[in-house]
C-alpha cells in the first residue's frame, strides 16, 4: 500500500503492469475454461457480461447516462456495505459499438475488481466536512489511456487491455501475425509494417486498431527507432 495523493483514501493499492497481467490473464482464462470449457480467441462478449454480474450486484447495460458530463459510456457505483452496481449506456448495444462496449465491459470490471475492496474496508476521506456523500461514480470518459496519477482510471484501463488482450496469448499472436506477414525483428513506432499488424491483432482480439496499438506499446512490444533515425 502507498499513500493516495489523490484524497480518496488514506492509502490505496500499487500494482504494476506485471501484477496487473498476470493476474488479469488467470481471471479472464480460468473464467472461460469455468463457463464455457475453454479459454479461446476473441474473448466472447457475452463472457464479459457474466463476469461483471459475478461479482457485480447489478449491471444495467441500457442505461440513460445523458445526465452525466461529457461522454461517459460507463459507470461503477461503490456503495459502502454493498457490491458495486454498473452502468453501460444503452446505445453500446448497438452492433456497431461492439468494440466499444467490450472495452467499456473490461474497463468498469477493473473498477469492480480491484477497487471495491477499498470502499468497504475504509470510509473514502470525505471532501467537504464529515458527512458522508452519495455512492462513488467512475465515470469513463477515456478508456485505456488514463494518466498514472488518477491511478484509479489507469488500474481500470490497464486491465481492459489485460482482459481483452491477454499477455502471453498476445505475445503469441503477434508472432504468428508477423509470421504470416513476412516480417521479422522488432516492430517499430511509426513504421510501414506497425499499422498492418496492429490491423491483424485488433481482428484477432475484436478490438479497435487503437487499442491493438495500446497494448503494443504497454507490453513494449512497439520499439522505438534508433537514435539515426533508421528503420533498417
Amino acid at each position: 500500500m502507498v499513500p493516495d495523493r489523490t484524497g480518496r483514501f488514506r492509502e490505496r493499492p500499487h500494482y504494476d503492469a506485471r501484477d496487473l497481467d498476470v493476474e488479469c490473464e488467470e481471471i479472464i482464462t480460468s473464467f472461460a475454461k469455468g463457463t464455457l470449457g475453454e479459454f479461446s480467441l476473441p474473448v466472447p462478449t457475452d463472457l464479459l457480461t457474466k463476469l461483471i454480474e459475478r461479482d457485480a450486484d447489478d449491471l444495467d447495460a441500457y442505461a440513460d447516462l445523458s445526465d452525466l458530463e461529457g461522454d461517459v459510456e460507463g459507470v461503477t457505483d461503490f456503495i459502502r456495505g454493498k457490491r458495486p452496481k454498473v452502468r453501460i449506456a444503452a446505445r453500446l448495444s448497438e452492433r456497431t459499438n461492439e468494440n466499444r462496449l467490450r472495452t467499456t465491459l473490461t474497463h468498469e470490471f477493473g473498477h469492480v475488481r480491484f477497487h471495491n475492496w477499498l470502499y468497504q474496508m475504509e470510509q473514502p476521506l470525505p471532501l467537504f466536512g464529515p458527512a458522508a456523500g452519495p455512492p462513488t461514480q467512475c465515470k469513463r470518459d477515456n478508456i485505456m489511456q488514463a494518466r498514472e496519477v488518477d491511478w484509479m482510471e489507469w488500474q481500470a484501463g490497464y486491465v481492459c487491455g489485460a482482459l481483452l488482450m491477454p499477455a502471453s496469448h498476445f505475445r503469441a499472436q503477434l508472432t504468428d501475425v508477423q509470421r504470416e506477414l513476412g516480417m521479422s525483428g522488432p516492430l517499430l513506432t511509426g513504421s510501414a509494417s506497425a499499422d498492418p499488424v496492429a490491423r491483424q491483432l485488433a481482428r484477432r482480439f475484436a478490438v479497435s486498431v487503437e487499442a491493438a496499438s495500446i497494448r503494443l506499446l504497454k507490453l513494449g512490444l512497439l520499439k522505438e527507432p534508433t537514435a539515426s533515425g533508421s528503420l533498417f
